[in-house]
């Protein structure tokens, strides 16, 4: 990594509550929350965080029909990203401009509106969709976006369960320094909450968040937590290398100098904290830095019992002797963004390299006692004399463990 730099010159997104990176930043300092009741198919009415944006802003109402939410959520991040970056992109070679999305799921959406369609018709399967297979895909988000930024560069998806999003943008950096591409859009994307199938799930497991107060639902690390609330979004960022990026004169939000992946290999959905432990030091280590260097740590914080308690763990076990590293999470505003989750979470703290603030979690009104981090940061924005420094943590099913690491540039 020291012999290639990446940075990142360009951010669009969509969440629950925002759909640019000011808006989005903005609702997370004043604690402002996007979780609404969602009438969810045969089973009533949960909180969730349900993205509002124009999906006809960068495609056609033809094309969204065909497409996928997904795709219409992963074409309006790509476009805002591309405009953010204030790159010429009608002079690009496009086939040197890569696509690299992490997912946690794509096509239960589809599939379970064209199967509730079919019992709707006395099984009469000639009216299923002939648009199904592309439609449901693996890599049918990222393709999307190559569809309508005529990209015939390298595209994927990496299904990578809730560390999606920063799987996503880790492969992009990767694509970047194999000299493969020489610009990335990455991140990741998820519908999610368009589903039924995952409401009923995390119900079974006894994860489903419930609350009279939608906004009150999401509270990870809070003693009165009862789950997960599950949303959708989006987060693509433009990736370049730092002497494409000088050389046109791009603003560059950060630059991503580490990151790690592994893998707990003990259970299928029960977090590791040893593993999590190792995956943050790998981290570290390859950005040559040292922990009491982190200023801000961004934890997965799911709002379940075992997620936040493990997590905490592994971040008091590396953190806990470091006292100017400050400890935030973001899904007590936005809820589970699932494959969306990491590249939303990293997006929110960006700015704080020009406003030096840490934004605070939400709902932490009464926390877990076995949750004992130094540093905190639940009640309001924690001001501080300057912020260089961002760990990102995502952690998904199957154990997948990823953490991501952006310096001030």
């Amino acid at each position: 990594m020291s012999r290639t730099r990446i940075v990142i010159t360009g951010v669009g997104l969509t969440a629950p509550n925002g759909n640019s990176l000011q808006e989005f930043r903005t609702n997370l300092l004043e604690k402002k929350s996007g979780i609404q009741m969602k009438d969810v198919r045969y089973m009533g009415e949960y909180p969730a965080g349900i993205c509002d944006f124009d999906e006809t802003k960068y495609q056609k109402k033809k094309a969204r029909r065909r497409g996928t939410r997904a795709g219409s959520i992963a074409i309006y991040c790509a476009n805002e990203a591309l405009v953010d970056s204030g790159m010429n992109f009608e002079e690009m070679d496009k086939s040197r401009v890569g696509v690299f999305l992490g997912i946690t799921e794509h096509g239960n959406v589809e599939t379970e509106e064209e199967i509730y369609q079919l019992h709707q018709n006395d099984l009469n399967v000639d009216l299923w969709s002939h648009h199904h297979n592309p439609r449901t895909v693996s890599n049918s988000p990222a393709g999307e976006v190559n569809l309508n930024l005529k990209i015939t560069g390298p595209h994927f998806t990496i299904g990578s369960a809730c560390a999606g999003g920063n799987m996503g943008l880790i492969h992009g950096a990767q694509q970047l320094m194999l000299g493969e591409v020489d610009v990335a859009f990455a991140g990741g994307v998820s519908e999610s909450a368009q589903t039924f199938g995952i409401f009923a799930a995390f119900k079974a497991q006894g994860a489903l968040a419930v609350n009279d107060d939608p906004t009150k639902a999401s509270r990870p690390m809070d003693q009165d937590r009862n789950g997960i609330v599950i949303s959708e979004g989006g987060c693509i960022y433009t990736l370049e290398r730092l002497e494409d990026a000088q050389k046109r004169g791009a603003k560059i939000y950060g630059e991503l100098v580490g990151y790690a992946y592994n893998t707990d290999a003990t259970d299928f959905v029960l977090p590791n904290t040893e593993r999590q432990v190792e995956c943050m030091k790998k981290a570290m280590d390859k950005a040559q830095i040292s922990k009491e260097s982190v200023n801000i740590v961004n934890m997965h914080a799911t709002g379940t019992k075992a997620g936040d308690i493990n997590e905490a763990m592994a971040v008091k076990a590396m953190f806990d002797d470091c006292p100017d590293t400050y400890i935030n999470f973001t899904k007590g505003h936005i809820g589970h963004a699932m494959g969306a989750a990491g590249a939303l979470e990293l997006a929110g703290n960006l700015p704080s390299f020009d406003d030096h603030m840490v934004h605070p979690g939400m709902n932490l009104e009464n926390l877990d006692s076995e949750c004992p981090l130094r540093n905190l940061v639940g009640d309001a924005p924690k001001s501080l004399d300057k912020i260089d420094t961002i760990l990102n943590n995502s952690f998904g099913m199957l154990g997948i463990n990823s953490s991501v690491i952006i310096k001030k540039y």
